[in-house]
């Protein structure tokens, strides 16, 4: 799943339709125009997000200035990987020469053959080196490098200061264990008036996605090492449901709405109804642009149960027709808007925060050394959210276990999504045995491939 919001939330209709010829949308040519080499990318800022679209534009032309032999024509997505549409525009040979990608998806495109290697060209990415390896991991694959990280996130559990402290807690202390949760949230569903002590979703795939959070912090997984068999159905999976229902129906600290998705945690959370739930740090700009919240009440810590987290992210692969000048091209491009520290798109801190965009939140460090300390150094010197209610996140995660989520993700994550609501909506549901029910659908899925 993505994180809603990440970073900066890129959403536009996609200029491309798969009812146009390949030559107008993707690597249709051999990628020269008037001696130029001419690059497609997508994952552009829509014209409604002015802000981030000026902020595009601007990096785009300064790289065109630097770089006069190379032509970059941007489409904007809706989102910037549609689902629906994603695998068609790979096998029409629609897709762009330079295309973004969820972590998730990198393995796939390399299965079905439509990414370009890389491994030849990679030396003149000046920043490679200095991105996470966990990270630049990902787009690995026997051995060959096929994509470029671009951002990363990773799971914690955003708390309310303000309703900790009318309950009595201590809000530099927040819950490092599951068991610490339950009680916490019991304490703030005590202060009454419709507020909740913890929420959790368990619709449209949300729920599987949040269950899979919830068991890499207990130590589990969704799938064995060799992606073969599920391994929901044990003493991790069991601790995972029987937490959500002695909340939900023992402690009634859950409330009694159920089959929420995030829209409605995050609205309960903005209205300042909501104790806590597991987001990402990009949750928090949501809270308060669009849900009423404040930033100074709004605090994150790391996962409970201090062994796992979900990560994710995105970053972007190389169609599989680009000639040797295009692959160039777009390293170049890349290293410009995304990678060098403190400057680019992403890394214009000072030039966010004129923009009042939130700037400070703990993002994970994509890159090591000396890029990391720049990086930080600069996001510190234009900090102007209250950096201090995501130390403990950040010092957490230093401890976890960071995990990519599964394969077969979204097939998996509706099957878990009847598992948490039953758990949720039915007082008397048989854990066991929804485990087990769960296990054999996850088992046909991994099967079929």
């Amino acid at each position: 799943m993505r994180s809603t919001g990440f970073r900066r939330t890129f959403v536009a209709l996609s200029v491309c339709s798969l009812a146009l010829a390949a030559s107008a949308c993707g690597s249709g040519d051999d990628g020269t125009a008037s001696g130029k080499t001419r690059i497609t990318v997508n994952c552009e800022p829509p014209k409604s997000a002015k802000v981030d679209r000026g902020f595009f534009e601007q990096d785009v032309a300064a790289f065109e200035k630097q770089n006069p032999d190379i032509d970059v024509v941007a489409h904007d997505a809706f989102p910037c990987q549609d689902p629906k549409t994603f695998d068609a525009k790979l096998a029409g040979g629609q897709m762009e020469d330079v295309f973004y990608t969820y972590f998730t998806d990198a393995r796939h495109v390399v299965d079905i053959k439509q990414a370009a290697d890389l491994t030849p060209y990679i030396k003149e990415l000046k920043s490679y080196g200095t991105i996470q390896k966990q990270l630049r991991d990902i787009y690995t694959v026997d051995g060959k490098i096929y994509g470029i990280p671009r951002t990363g996130y990773s799971m914690g559990l955003i708390y309310n200061r303000k309703l900790f402290e009318k309950a009595g807690l201590d809000p530099d202390q927040p819950p490092t264990t599951w068991e610490e949760v339950r009680a916490d949230a019991k304490k703030i569903a005590a202060l009454g008036g419709g507020t909740v002590g913890y929420a959790d979703y368990s619709a449209q795939n949300q729920g599987g996605w949040h269950f899979t959070a919830e068991l890499y912090s207990q130590g589990g997984d969704v799938v064995s090492a060799d992606g073969r068999k599920a391994t929901v159905d044990t003493a991790e999976g069991r601790a995972v449901l029987q937490n959500l229902h002695d909340m939900r129906w023992t402690d009634d600290s859950m409330g009694s709405k159920q089959l929420l998705v995030i829209n409605d945690v995050q609205q309960m959370m903005g209205s300042g109804k909501l104790g806590m739930y597991l987001s990402a740090p990009d949750n928090i700009p949501i809270l308060v642009k669009e849900k009423g919240g404040n930033y100074k009440d709004l605090a994150l810590a790391p996962m409970p149960g201090g062994k796992g987290t979900l990560i994710g992210g995105d970053g972007y692969m190389f169609n599989k027709h680009d000639t040797p000048a295009q692959i160039r091209a777009g390293l170049k491009w890349l290293d410009h808007m995304f990678l060098t520290p403190g400057t680019g798109f992403i890394g214009d801190y000072a030039r966010a925060k004129k923009a009042d965009a939130p700037v400070g939140l703990p993002e994970p460090r994509l890159f090591t050394g000396a890029a990391d300390a720049k990086d930080q150094q600069v996001k510190k010197a234009n900090a102007n959210v209250p950096v201090e209610n995501y130390q403990a996140f950040l010092d957490g995660n230093h401890s976890l276990q960071l995990k990519i989520e599964p394969p077969n993700a979204q097939q998996i994550y509706s099957v878990l999504d009847g598992t948490v609501s039953a758990v949720l909506t039915k007082k008397d549901a048989d854990i066991d045995q929804l485990l087990k029910e769960a296990s054999g659908k996850i088992d046909s899925i991994l099967a079929r491939g």
